[in-house]
């Protein structure tokens, strides 16, 4: 398995820190709203590579946090009149649900910043003693940057450079601080907002520490990989090296992944450019799968533009996967049970090649839109072998593997494609289908304002709808 190290800007053969094991730190959203699809692409790309580690023998142990104490969580918790911790509990919750209808499997470990003060304090009073960091009078505590000397190594910046041009590090409070390049460690409680108390003051962590201490404490002070968006290499990335590094002397984390930006429509998402999406306004318009398949169709580290026409195109693609897995199981229902004639048993042995194909691609810096060719490869073959069987039908022996193989690569990208009928079993089925048939009539009769509001108490039951050439499909998240 080769990983491209944006460390070492290069591809490198991953060579785990323990035989058989992965240690892998993600980092998580900060949870003041529903995300967004840009906070979709990092969770389906390294839950993809999460279960392809699996796939392949590794015991994961992946972390990724959630940032439960920020500057806009206050701003929302005020706007609202209620306090922080219940706008960040309450957007925990509601991503886990996008995350579980995105099918991105929990984490080993889900730890909360403000779960992990003692830990944080216990760093940054080390980093003092240690001669990294230091305390202003009004009780703000700083890294010292220049203490260490590698500092820029992973953003491949020069800190005189980044004195001269870049603002990015450089913080309210500059007057006290050493230099402008030094960060804050812990800030100073102010009205309103949630504090803790410290050795320096009551106050809060700064957004860096947070990270380096929840890595530290459920994976250890090395770790195999570091992932996230790029947009976090610098200065995220950047400080948590220079933290964790100065505390423990030793390399922070031997890989480090990044993948790359989310457009709409080749333009950067912004809500003032009125293209922001959050995962739940998509998933009123598609099953979520259609959104992970179409984030998988790119290579993790390039730019990827959304849009409508791309993700028809996305959707059409899955259900050709879709269709050849149920024809499959359909298939073998009634498939014979007989031995294989010479030819068939060519076709089974070829099966391992597409499995070779999508590994070869996987292996190859988690290359998914190549492993996705080697699955219409599959879907080829297996129509052609099933469908062109005739009267004289497949044997089940046959169907069976490829059926087995084509959900097992499926999954792998965490793909599901034989579903189960949402409606079987379910105490509510015969009422939801009511009401999506009301909404059927109210469209027909042009009442959309009561089609929406029907869509929309469902969504607040949880159940999504999607409009398919078959009609109105439902769904629980």
């Amino acid at each position: 398995m080769k990983i491209f190290n944006t460390l070492t800007r290069r591809k490198e053969e991953f060579v785990p820190i323990e035989p058989g094991k992965l240690t892998m730190y993600v980092c998580g959203p900060t949870v003041y709203n529903f995300i967004h699809i840009g906070n979709a692409r990092p969770m389906i790309v390294f839950d993809t590579f999460r279960r392809y580690m699996e796939y392949k023998g590794y015991d994961v142990n992946y972390v990724s946090n959630f940032t439960d104490v920020d500057d806009k969580i206050i701003k929302k918790a005020n706007e609202e009149g209620v306090d922080p911790s219940e706008i960040s509990e309450r957007y925990i919750e509601e991503c886990k649900k996008d995350m579980q209808a995105l099918n991105v499997r929990p984490a080993t470990t889900h730890p909360q910043a403000t779960k992990e003060i003692d830990g944080m304090i216990d760093m940054i009073s080390a980093l003092i003693e240690k001669g990294h960091a230091y305390a202003a009078a009004d009780g703000t505590v700083y890294f010292r940057t220049r203490s260490f000397d590698e500092y820029g190594k992973l953003s491949h910046k020069n800190l005189d450079d980044l004195r001269t041009g870049e603002r990015m590090l450089q913080v309210t409070g500059e007057d006290q601080k050493e230099d402008p390049l030094d960060f804050v460690l812990w800030k100073p409680k102010k009205e309103g907002e949630p504090s803790w108390p410290s050795p320096w003051c009551d106050g809060r962590p700064g957004w860096h520490i947070e990270c380096s201490v929840m890595s530290k404490k459920y994976l250890g002070e090395t770790i195999d990989i570091h992932a996230g968006g790029e947009d976090l290499i610098f200065p995220h990335h950047e400080n948590e090296i220079a933290q964790s590094e100065c505390t423990s002397g030793k390399p922070f984390s031997h890989y480090w992944m990044h993948n790359g930006f989310l457009n709409i429509d080749n333009r950067k998402m912004s809500k003032s450019l009125g293209n922001f999406f959050t995962v739940r306004e998509i998933s009123e318009k598609y099953d979520l799968q259609v959104l992970r398949f179409f984030m998988q169709t790119a290579q993790y580290r390039g730019p990827l533009n959304f849009s409508a026409d791309l993700m028809e195109q996305a959707k059409a693609s899955l259900e050709r996967i879709s269709t050849c897995a149920g024809m499959l199981d359909s298939a073998l229902k009634d498939a014979p049970e007989r031995d294989l004639s010479a030819d068939e048993k060519a076709l089974l042995d070829g099966i391992q090649t597409f499995v070779k194909m999508f590994e070869d691609a996987m292996d190859d810096d988690l290359n998914t839109a190549d492993a996705i060719t080697a699955i219409f490869e599959l879907v080829r073959a297996a129509n052609s072998a099933v469908r062109s069987s005739g009267d004289d039908k497949a044997p089940a022996e046959l169907v069976k593997a490829y059926l087995d193989t084509l959900v097992k690569l499926s999954d792998i990208l965490g793909l599901i494609v034989l579903k189960e009928d949402d409606a079987a079993g379910d105490p509510e089925a015969a009422e939801i289908e009511e009401m999506i048939a009301k909404r059927k009539e109210a469209k027909k009769n042009k009442d959309f304002a009561l089609a929406d509001g029907i869509r929309n108490e469902l969504l607040e039951r949880g159940i999504v709808l999607e409009d398919t050439r078959e009609g109105t499909k439902w769904k629980r998240i």
